[in-house]
């Protein structure tokens, strides 16, 4: 039978996902109101 204890204690997470973890807090990521901000700078700019 699994000790689950035993096994919680040997865990060790993937380097992958750290690695990943941090490019995606470093990422500068665009969201919605900056596309919103853009679209409506551009509106401006055709009057």
């Amino acid at each position: 039978m699994i000790n689950f204890e035993e096994e919680l204690k040997k865990f060790k997470p993937s380097l992958e996902v750290e690695e990943a973890e941090e490019a995606i807090y470093d990422r500068d990521l665009i969201d919605m109101t900056d596309i919103m901000q853009e679209i409506l700078k551009e509106a401006k700019r055709q009057r």
